[in-house]
């Protein structure tokens, strides 16, 4: 299967080239403006648009895989610039009508249940759907095949060879999702509605309008957030330097945290290595040990003579080894084993002495 040729960057126009390149859509920009009339801000969330541009190569796959199941003539790949245009053409004219569109369904339906969607994912979602449904064959029609496994894993395939080749580059679907995002976006959550009269006062709004992008400050991270999103962002930036989770003493990396607090963190949660039921911080071993030494002691004596010695037995020998530990050997090991042989040590000496 030959792969789908890569996108290789803007041009001036949409077409589709010799090679089955893709340009941009360019919205028209209509008549030459008047002083009369208002220009807007340009500016959007640009999280939002990233999430979208992301979630049309998915998309895409999914109307190729669709309009070509069954088919033993034609690939995914073989019809993909033809259906990148088509989708795109589709999406941005459904999303251009959407807002009169939902404005008319919900002075026709006065049902709040029946409420047209105002997320832009779920909203560009059903467009692609829409394409996607007039593409199947007679396989793709029937139900099993669109909710089985087969189909996921041919998506997800045909998403990672586009992602291989530079089919539809990142920067090229953000394009495309700006403009998307802002036809879509009723309730104005994701971009910004202001309109001036002036490109002065216009320039005067931008430098402090609150969807102006923001590169994050965290070094490392090279993510262009809006400034109403900076703080959303940066609790949850892998590159922001945060202390330990645990409350140890060491600050980190964000996306290193899983792994520090599992491999590392004097912190972490462990249980004891003698069998008690106790559970404490890594670093608090040394302190149960000296605490629980007792019964420490007693559970290595009951491995060790077995049914030899009765439970007051054990204890006076227990007390005996503490008395003769003239080093403190017994109280700085840290495991059932070291602890054994500590033990052992111990009577051998006090048996020969005695």
């Amino acid at each position: 299967m030959d792969p789908p040729a890569a996108d290789p960057g803007p041009a001036k126009a949409e077409a589709v080239g010799p090679q089955g390149e893709m340009d941009l859509p360019v919205a028209d920009p209509g008549p030459v403006r008047t002083e009369s009339e208002l220009v807007q801000c340009p500016y959007c969330d640009s999280e939002a648009m990233h999430k979208l541009a992301q979630f049309l190569l998915p998309g895409l796959a999914a109307v190729c895989v669709d309009s070509t199941t069954g088919d033993l003539f034609r690939s995914p790949s073989a019809v993909a610039v033809d259906l990148r245009k088509e989708m795109v053409d589709h999406i941005t004219q459904k999303s251009e009508t959407f807002i009169a569109d939902a404005l008319i369904e919900s002075e026709a339906n006065q049902n709040p249940e029946n409420e047209m969607p105002d997320d832009p994912y779920e909203i560009v979602s059903i467009f692609m759907d829409d394409l996607s449904s007039t593409k199947r064959n007679i396989i793709g029609h029937v139900s099993g095949w669109l909710l089985s496994d087969s189909r996921d894993d041919k998506i997800d395939d045909f998403v990672q060879e586009m992602e291989m080749t530079k089919f539809w580059p990142l920067e090229r679907r953000e394009a495309i999702a700006e403009i998307l995002l802002k036809n879509v976006d009723l309730k104005t959550k994701f971009h910004c509605p202001e309109k001036y009269e002036n490109e002065e006062r216009l320039a005067d709004h931008k430098a402090q309008c609150s969807f102006r992008p923001v590169t994050c400050p965290n070094e490392g991270c090279r993510a262009k957030v809006s400034v109403r999103c900076m703080q959303d962002h940066d609790a949850a930036c892998l590159f922001k330097i945060i202390q330990c989770e645990q409350n140890c003493e060491k600050h980190l990396l964000r996306r290193d945290m899983d792994r520090h607090c599992v491999t590392v963190c004097a912190m972490r949660p462990m249980k004891c290595p003698f069998g008690c039921d106790s559970s404490f911080p890594e670093s608090n071993l040394g302190e149960h040990c000296s605490e629980s030494l007792q019964l420490h002691l007693l559970k290595v004596l009951q491995a060790i003579h077995k049914k030899g010695f009765t439970a007051d037995q054990l204890k006076d020998r227990a007390l005996q080894l503490e008395k003769s530990d003239d080093h403190g050997k017994l109280a700085k090991a840290r495991d059932a084993r070291s602890l054994t042989n500590i033990v052992k040590d111990l009577e051998a000496k006090m048996k020969s002495s005695s």
